[in-house]
């Protein structure tokens, strides 16, 4: 063929012509009515995408240093703990996330043997203790060791509960001791309120920025913002595959423009965990899909760590089964699917950069809209951010109702001889924050309760 290119012999063709050529194929059907639907989000997706519809100069910057697998653990006693992380690591886990509820737990048991060159831990403390931290600091080795996360996250639990862990000043000045000890990789973001409480995917980035930026404004006002290396985002994954990829993808893109404003370059760390919004108790084997749907999403997405939930989490206690099964979904997308193997897979797909760029800009325009009402504390205060989350909400559960949005064998194909009422372990449902509160609390709720209260009632 000597230095002809391979399709040389077939002319271009324009947007123009493919669209000419596809309302003629429709018949006199409308073309937007019959091949264009629009996303909750406001987004119209098209039959088909091409160069024009991207902004080539718009790159995201995807890490090359790959993705890890985590493991979740909820500490109970600390030696079983300990262990549990171990078997985790001997089983492929690269990531270990301790939840803490009390100070009396002690961190350095719980790193004992786990080597920290190797293995990334992750803190999420349910509690405010500066001796605690330095303890696993000192531990880790001095000046901090990379590999140590403290997830804090004083505006989440305000976000989650309506009330500041002490008062707004101490929460934050926490903060503040917590970086002076060095601890770079000590703030998180939980993004994951925002989608478990039913808000579309523009509000979710919307609300994570503006969380976020309120760090960034107080780090700024303190003369303490160069000393944060990076902030963790926790991030939950939904179901929509192309649109959730799109989703990490406008944040990376929305972090960019957001830390170029303060001049300076904090990396954003991205922790994807599934959603609990579609999480049901009826046909619960399912629920094994929709995690290995929304584990890829966090791998194509380019999120740094993902650790998945046990197909059971809603329901059982945390068991054996369970978790080896979660962390076998992981291990199977990176050592027998690939998904290790290439950086930045979504890069020049048309249709999910286009989708990346439209849901992007719709949310830095929302982001902004709360910055200039004054910020994300007070929109939280006045509760405007509640209200707009709760109409999604609403919307999406509409849809549930009219099977619109379909959670297979809960509102649709339900096994009529499925029984879960003796097989609740733990709470499943809704449960509301009582008492005064400085703010409404944004509280996570299941899509199926409704359905599944219902069921249960009947057995």
């Amino acid at each position: 063929m000597g230095e002809k290119a391979l399709f040389d012999e077939f002319s271009e063709m324009t947007t123009t012509e493919w669209i000419s050529k596809i309302t003629q194929d429709l018949k006199g059907a409308d073309y937007d009515e019959t091949l264009v639907w629009k996303s909750p989000e406001g987004v119209n997706v098209k039959p088909f995408y091409d160069k024009s519809d991207v902004d080539e100069s718009l790159k995201v910057p995807i890490p090359i240093c790959g993705w890890k697998i985590g493991h979740y653990i909820l500490v109970e006693d600390v030696k079983s703990a300990n262990e549990n992380a171990i078997n985790a690591i001997k089983c492929g886990a690269e990531s270990i996330v301790f939840c803490v509820s009390k100070e009396t737990q002690s961190g350095t048991q719980l790193l004992s043997e786990i080597n920290l060159k190797e293995i990334t831990v992750y803190f999420n403390l349910q509690f405010s203790s500066i001796i605690y931290i330095k303890t696993i600091l000192d531990f880790a080795g001095k000046g901090g060791q990379p590999n140590v996360f403290f997830n804090i996250d004083v505006l989440g639990d305000f976000v989650k509960t309506g009330n500041w862990n002490i008062n707004e000043e101490e929460d934050f000045n926490f903060l503040n001791k917590v970086i002076s000890l060095n601890s770079t990789n000590s703030i998180q973001v939980d993004t994951s309120q925002y989608q478990n409480a039913g808000g579309n995917i523009v509000q979710q980035l919307a609300y994570s920025l503006n969380h976020a930026n309120e760090y960034l404004n107080y780090f700024n006002e303190n003369n303490i913002l160069d000393k944060v290396e990076s902030i963790t985002f926790k991030v939950a994954i939904g179901s929509n595959y192309f649109f959730e990829i799109a989703k990490l993808r406008a944040f990376r893109l929305l972090w960019k423009t957001l830390v170029a404003a303060y001049n300076m370059p904090i990396k954003m760390h991205i922790v994807a965990i599934p959603t609990k919004r579609n999480k049901t108790l009826y046909d619960y084997n399912v629920n094994m899909l929709r995690t290995t749907s929304e584990t890829m999403s966090s791998v194509l997405g380019g999120a740094d760590m993902i650790c998945n939930q046990p197909y059971d989490a809603i329901f059982h206690k945390s068991n054996d089964f369970g978790e080896r099964i979660a962390l076998n979904q992981l291990l199977l997308l990176k050592n027998e699917s690939y998904f290790d193997k290439v950086s930045n897979a979504a890069e020049g797909s048309y249709y999910i950069e286009a989708i990346t760029q439209n849901i992007a800009n719709k949310a830095f325009l929302l982001f902004k809209e709360i910055e200039e009402k004054g910020g994300f504390i007070s929109a939280l205060k006045q509760g405007e951010i509640q209200n707009q989350i709760k109409n999604s909400a609403q919307k999406e559960r509409e849809r549930f109702n009219t099977k619109q949005e379909v959670l297979v064998g809960t509102n649709k194909y339900q096994n009529t001889a499925d029984k879960m009422k003796n097989d609740l372990e733990i709470h499943s449902f809704q449960t509301d924050v009582s008492g005064d509160t400085c703010a409404v609390p944004i509280s996570e709720s299941r899509l199926a309760e409704e359905v599944e209260l219902e069921l249960l009632r009947n057995e």
